[in-house]
């Protein structure tokens, strides 16, 4: 297939392209794979309009090396879903050279050694499995449908995820946090911007459709370390689970077990691979809380805590999961109170905000902000890709 070398110079640290000068462009001549064509970022969009053009000079197949971040590969996977190509369907391969913040799907399919040094030879695995010729494995795209009331006759405006999908504390930081890029590129902007949204809460309804082949909406149970079937998945209601808020946090991953390499968020993604197109969703509603019967600023500020413990749990290996309430209220790890965190596998959900709650209307996907209309929602689905077509990685 043809090989594209595309990095975003200005993306992370600023520093992909002296680690493909160095690093990436020797390893690749050193072992006879002949680039077509090196680009570097210029813009924003560049990257996917590069990736098209690429695409339709050399017949709609091609293995990209790209050195960026998640928001760089879903620009390619956006631009990309959304062109018309003469060649027909498209099928990417990527070698993910990680050169991001965050690198969310580097850091799943590559953890980090024990030291958590992310060294040349560590950032350099997808390149070599890519010379070696190992295999490759189909990513899973969340397509997240924003839709207008239907007074507005408007189109619906789809949104293409290959990490995340989220709502609440987690859009909220994600929004927040460009404001905070220039002074903090580092992840130190995302624990500041949380800080300053911990205490929101988002009035808003979800419904959560279940994948085919499961046919019932999963919920992890603590018990025993599983999921099973969802209590409120039922026949009667095509086994469809509508939830009530308030939320303070609604987050769903494809893909990937982690947002940092240390922040596992999602860790069955992992711990429990599933076998078709899901959706992982991670909810903390405070009503489960025994001692939480009411919404107001001072609950909010108490609960905060709350949610801090599950976000601490969250960088210590995903143990936030298990996480329960004892009948004071206090969060720990014993006992068989209500769970903290619904940890939810499906095949979509629905996010239907209350008009009057401006919080609830945004929505990140893969780090865009997008805001949901008035009576408007916002519908996601995961896809599964075609055969011999579609987005696949080097692993």
């Amino acid at each position: 297939m043809p090989l594209l070398v595309l990095y975003n110079p200005v993306c992370g640290d600023s520093a992909a392209k002296v680690f493909f000068s160095d690093h990436v462009l020797p390893l690749l001549q050193t072992h006879g794979k002949v680039v077509d064509k090196v680009v570097a970022t210029e813009h924003p969009g560049h990257a996917g309009t590069a990736l098209v053009d690429f695409l339709e000079e050399h017949g709609g197949e091609a293995v990209v090396v790209l050195g960026s971040g998640d928001g760089t590969l879903n620009e390619c996977i956006t631009t990309l879903s959304s062109a018309q190509l003469t060649k027909g369907t498209p099928h990417v391969v990527f070698v993910l050279v990680p050169a991001g913040t965050a690198n969310a799907l580097y850091s799943t399919l590559f953890p980090l050694p024990s030291d958590g040094t992310p060294d040349v030879n560590y950032r350099l695995q997808s390149v070599r499995s890519f010379i070696a010729g190992s295999k490759t494995i189909p990513m899973t795209l969340a397509i997240t449908t924003l839709w207008s009331p239907p007074s507005a006759r408007k189109r619906p405006q789809a949104r293409i995820s290959a990490v995340v999908v989220s709502t609440c504390l987690h859009a909220s930081i994600l929004k927040d946090s460009e404001a905070l890029r220039s002074e903090m590129p580092g992840l130190e902007r995302f624990k500041v911007a949380a800080q300053q949204n911990v205490e929101k809460w988002c009035n808003s309804w979800a419904k959560l459709l279940p994948a085919p082949a499961a046919e019932v909406v999963q919920i992890y149970d603590p018990s025993t370390k599983s999921f099973v079937p969802h209590p409120e998945s039922q026949p009667e209601d095509d086994h469809i689970v509508d939830m009530s808020g308030p939320f303070a946090y609604f987050l769903a991953t494809v893909n990937v077990d982690r947002l940092e390499p240390a922040f596992m968020i999602s860790p069955l993604a992992s711990r429990i691979p599933p076998t078709e197109a899901v959706c992982d969703i991670v909810i903390v509603r405070p009503f489960r809380s025994p001692i939480v019967t009411a919404d107001t600023p001072e609950t909010r500020a108490a609960f905060a805590t709350t949610l801090w413990k599950v976000l601490g749990a969250a960088y210590r290996s995903g143990s936030h999961i298990d996480l329960r309430y004892d009948n004071n209220g206090e969060v720990t790890t014993e006992g068989d109170g209500p769970s903290v965190v619904e940890y939810i596998r499906c095949g979509g959900w629905e996010w239907v905000p209350v008009d009057e709650d401006e919080n609830a209307h945004v929505v990140c996907t893969d780090g865009a902000i997008s805001t949901i209309e008035k009576e408007g929602r916002a519908v996601c689905s995961a896809a599964a890709p075609q055969d011999n077509a579609g987005f696949r990685v080097y692993v």
